[in-house]
């Protein structure tokens, strides 16, 4: 199985431009917005596909359309009866911690139920479910399976196939677009950190996350989902996120930017460890850091690696508590020394590499 889903996860991105240095650099100044997502394709096509239904809406604050929320669309709309909301990991608005719970709560701009399902439970539940016809799925992920947000999914279809409902995603970019890289997950390391074994980087978009999901058994139950994905219109893999047009929304508080998710996947290894991975900080994953590092030493090692589309400089920082950010970050208080992580060429960097070189040169 885990050689076939390999096979799968390199077939979706053979022709990843992403992870050659010889594509054209981003214009990252375009204006017009270049590729549109499944989100507008459904608004402009009036909900044609809920019309009549009753819809639970799975959705954080990057499932905008335009100016305007997709809840509050379809909440609008004569044709959809939207009955719930669902929130992830960070919550409906975005801005819990890390691995926080999340409430349950009323939504203030629909008036309706918003069922955690980053608390009690990560899966819905059949008493949430009662009265839903249809889960739609809109949120913008990052493109590393440590995400939890293609985790949430999962699970959500599975919860709708034992139901016996239907299941929506509305696709959008991978904002680091097709690169492959790192090991797949291995099964006695399953979590809700890690759900399926596919690369770390794994180079595709959550719709396409979904139909890899009903048509390979990395969940039980997927047999009888009614799936169905709104596809995206002017989006091709080699795209990087600058090159889609859309606007930047951070999808969860320490990914405040494109270039930090690039550097995300390794940055990420300094969250298991003694160190620091900038939480508590300006530059989440861009700073990283322990209390024993030598800051000019370790960046001339760095930078003496010449890996690719990266340059590091020396960094001692002290990580603080800040609201809608980080609230307790590790080291907390202390004076770390380490690296400020600078991307120069997204193209070509290879996070999950220079992940293991960070470790190994700490």
């Amino acid at each position: 199985m885990k050689n076939a889903i390999i096979v799968l996860a390199l077939t979706v991105v053979l022709s990843c431009g992403g992870c050659t240095g010889d594509v054209p650099r981003y214009n990252s100044d375009i204006g017009d917005t270049v590729v549109t997502i499944g989100a507008l394709i459904l608004t402009d096509n009036g909900f044609a596909e809920l019309h009549g239904r009753r819809v639970g809406l799975i959705t954080n604050h990057t499932s905008m359309v335009g100016e305007h929320h997709l809840a509050d669309l379809i909440h609008r709309s004569p044709d959809v009866e939207l009955v719930s909301l669902f929130a992830p990991e960070h919550g409906i608005r975005g801005m819990g911690d890390a691995g926080a719970e999340i409430i349950t709560e009323t939504d203030p701009g629909t008036g309706l139920t918003v069922f955690s399902l980053h608390g009690d439970t990560y899966k819905p539940t059949p008493e949430m479910l009662d009265g839903i016809d249809i889960l739609v799925f809109d949120m913008q992920d990052v493109g590393t399976r440590f995400y939890t947000y293609i985790n949430t999914m999962g699970l959500a279809m599975q919860a709708a196939a034992e139901a016996g409902i239907g299941f929506m995603v509305l696709d959008r970019p991978n904002p680091i677009g097709g690169r492959v890289e790192g090991f797949t997950l291995e099964p006695e390391h399953t979590s809700f950190i890690g759900m399926y074994e596919i690369p770390a980087t794994h180079g595709m978009t959550i719709g396409e996350i979904a139909l890899m999901l009903k048509d390979f058994p990395l969940l039980d139950g997927m047999d009888g989902l009614d799936l169905t994905v709104i596809g995206m219109k002017g989006w091709s893999r080699e795209m990087l996120w600058p090159e889609t047009g859309l606007e930047w929304i951070p999808p969860s508080p320490n990914i405040p930017d494109f270039e930090t998710a690039v550097i995300y996947p390794g940055a990420c290894f300094f969250g298991s460890v003694t160190g620091n991975e900038g939480r508590g900080t300006m530059e989440p994953f861009r700073l990283v850091g322990t209390l024993w590092g030598d800051p000019v030493a370790l960046a001339a090692d760095l930078n003496a690696r010449e890996l690719p589309g990266l340059r590091f400089e020396p960094a001692t920082y002290t990580p603080q508590s800040i609201q809608g950010m980080s609230t307790s970050p590790r080291l907390m208080g202390q004076t770390v020394h380490g690296v400020r992580i600078v991307v120069t060429d997204s193209y070509v960097v290879r996070p999950m590499e220079a992940g293991v070189h960070l470790m190994h040169a700490f």
